[in-house]
């Protein structure tokens, strides 16, 4: 009998939604265009000369943050008839050595803000100087010549750059560190490093500042780092049966520009270079009050912290990532591939980004969105207490997904956003793709002497080393209005009074705090029972409970670095799970506008010594996802996806629940659509 390989057949339209197509009045919060690209170049080289060689690069261009009560007056105006806010880009630009932020409005076409920034740390990577550096490096002279020395062909070699982080030095300069790898029979860069080469590139004069040939170390084999299926051998497995993805009525979602509507949901989704996918604007439709009422204003990744848990080897002790501060998680964003990374009944929008000389970079398909079919049960119940009569009531779960993979070096992230008809907004982060691994002279445990090898034998002569991972998300939520407070409420073991005539002993009971301030409401997940929930408390049910969104989080993990550990420093916004802060427009990035080389006087921990009041206020949700990763055998050569997430639920939000009345769809199976053997 033939073999069945797995493959999706549809017959659904796959939707291709450009980010340079908007209707004619732009969204507040739509990506700024191609066009809007060209114009920022346009605007800032009257004043400057730009590019490389003239040391006036882009770092950064963004949508400039529109005033948060100018956007929610268009928003709730009916047919929009009220003025948006001021279309504006922010950049942040090097400029001979110095970082320039600038503020360039689109209606009058000039530039209203240009400031030199005074502090610590240094904008975002861009690609083109990574690109730079690394063919600077394989041309470098003494670097070739130790690659040979090594036995080695240069034309083999792949060089990756990598920041270095801040490690209590007064003063920095922008530099960074390049790792070469050698492929010659393999095409999985990173599993085959060649070590024992200090090599640091200055990205503001574009020169090799220090070569350093120190030691060789054993080179891991390219056998076994295969991962392209057509170019593996068999056995294959395991077996997986074709899959029929079909929708009848065309796909239940709506998309105008960059605004989604579907079932109960309405939101705006665009990209940024730096976060990646944002959404904005999600409000859910109450059919009681027969109208939509607002859940999410902004939701996005803010920073991606990643320490490697090697600090005795020169080449490792630095690897202390902030990926979307150090090389931008929507810059590192992938396109997606068609019915594998998003199934066959997804529609896709493309993102813009500005490259180092301020010209627009397309990624193609670099978001997807679709209706999520995965056999879940929304709510059942079967009544049986009734004699002579048995009655089941099922619905079955359908959701709407939009996503995200970003591939930041070695590792791919995959980032859901999962709209519930429930009312529930479910994001969910996997982390796959390569380890980072390290050589060693080791083939089996048996072998090792050294008291830590900091990870896992997963191949011959290879480590993979231990890592973490903390995803920090930035949620602006604004649960029916912005004037929001934190409740903390803890579940609490009472005993029963002996007056009481009950053999029971013992009893949990509710014991809700409200946050006034931002020391009240910064929380470690998993010390003790208690439900977080953000309510506004100006609105109340019919039964006179405060409506509100409560997280329902993953199993917490938190930092295992001492928190005077300089990478520790820099990202001590994951000190906490969970904080709260007033809403500002200027606080975005958890580990600082300039995260590369930061000494952490700009984070997320700082911004909330201030201990403001939170209680009634106009509130932000920042929560950190962490995985703390063993690497295993299973790990190599690729990685099985991990993942890991958090709920936002309603809580008291609704009168009752919301899919009560939901008509249960008609899920059927296509028997005549029967692939042909292959």
């Amino acid at each position: 009998m033939a073999q069945f390989h797995f493959t999706i057949l549809t017959f659904a339209l796959i939707f291709v939604i450009s980010s340079s197509s908007f209707i004619q009045q732009p969204h507040p919060f739509d990506s700024l265009t191609e066009t809007e690209l060209k114009l920022v170049r346009k605007i800032i080289n009257k004043t400057y000369h730009v590019g490389p060689e003239y040391r006036f690069t882009f770092q950064y261009v963004g949508l400039n943050e529109p005033d948060k009560s100018l956007v929610l007056s268009w928003h709730s105006s009916p047919d929009h008839n009220v003025k948006p806010p001021p279309r504006q880009a922010f950049i942040v630009a090097r400029d001979n050595g110095k970082t320039r932020e600038i503020v360039v409005d689109f209606s009058s076409g000039a530039i209203i803000s240009d400031k030199i920034h005074v502090g610590d740390g240094y904008p975002m990577l861009t690609i083109d100087e990574q690109q730079a550096a690394i063919t600077l490096v394989l041309k470098y002279n003494p670097f070739r010549r130790s690659i040979t020395r090594r036995g080695l062909n240069v034309s083999e070699v792949v060089v990756t750059s990598a920041t270095v982080g801040w490690f209590g030095e007064e003063e920095t300069e922008r530099i960074i560190s390049m790792r070469p790898f050698y492929l010659n029979g393999s095409v999985n860069t990173y599993l085959r490093p060649i070590e024992g080469l200090t090599i640091i590139v200055n990205l503001d004069k574009m020169k090799v500042t220090e070569f350093k040939d120190r030691f060789r170390s054993p080179l891991p084999k390219a056998n076994g780092t295969e991962f392209r299926i057509s170019m593996l051998k068999p056995p294959f497995g395991p077996p997986l049966q074709n899959s029929i993805i079909f929708q009848p009525d065309g796909p239940g979602f709506k998309i105008d520009g960059h605004n989604v509507r579907w079932a109960n949901w309405e939101f705006h989704m665009s990209f940024d270079v730096r976060a990646g996918l944002v959404i904005s604007l999600a409000s859910i439709f109450d059919m009681d009050v027969n109208k939509y009422r607002q859940v999410l204003y902004k939701g996005h990744l803010s920073e991606l912290f990643v320490p490697y848990m090697e600090p005795f080897s020169d080449d490792w002790y630095s690897i202390t990532y902030l990926d979307c501060g150090d090389f931008g998680c929507g810059q590192s964003a992938v396109s997606l591939e068609p019915y594998t990374d998003c199934p066959a009944n997804a529609a896709f929008m493309d993102g813009v980004f500005a490259s180092q000389d301020g010209t627009p970079t397309k990624v193609s398909n670099v978001m997807c969105i679709f209706e999520k079919y995965a056999g879940n049960i929304m709510w059942r119940h079967t009544e049986v207490e009734i004699p002579g009569l048995k009655i089941t009531e099922v619905r079955p779960e359908v959701s709407l997904v939009v996503r995200m993979v970003t591939t930041v070096g070695n590792y791919d992230y995959i980032v859901d956003y999962e709209f519930k008809p429930s009312g529930s907004i479910q994001v969910g982060v996997g982390l796959t793709g390569v380890l980072e691994v390290k050589p060693v002279e080791y083939t089996h445990t048996s072998e090792i002497k050294e008291d830590d090898i900091h990870g896992t034998i997963v191949a011959d002569n290879t480590v993979g080393v231990n890592h973490d991972h903390f995803v920090t998300f930035r949620l602006d939520l604004d649960i029916d209005g912005s004037p929001n407070s934190f409740v903390r409420n803890e579940l609490v073991t009472k005993r029963t009074t002996k007056s009481v005539n009950t053999p029971r002993k013992s009893y949990w009971t509710t014991s809700p705090k409200t946050a006034k301030t931002e020391a009240e409401a910064r929380v470690k997940l998993g010390l003790k029972a208690e439900e977080l929930v953000v309510v506004n408390p100006n609105r109340k049910t019919k039964h006179g409970n405060e409506i509100g969104y409560r997280l329902l989080s993953s199993p917490p993990s938190g930092p295992l670095l001492v928190q005077d550990d300089y990478p520790q420093i820099r990202a001590a916004f994951t000190n906490y799970n969970v904080w709260i802060t007033p809403y500002n427009r200027s606080e975005v990035w958890a580990g600082g506008l300039y995260a590369d080389r930061s000494h952490g006087d700009d984070t997320l921990a700082v911004w909330s010594q201030r201990n403001r009041e939170i209680e009634n206020k106009d509130i932000v949700m920042w929560y950190t996802i962490g995985f703390h990763h063993v690497p295993s055998q299973e790990d190599f050569p690729t990685m099985p996806t991990l993942s890991g997430g958090f709920e936002l639920r309603p809580t008291n939000f609704f009168e009752q629940n919301p899919v009560l009345k939901s008509k249960p769809i008609k899920i059927t199976s296509a028997k005549n659509c029967i692939p042909k053997n292959d």
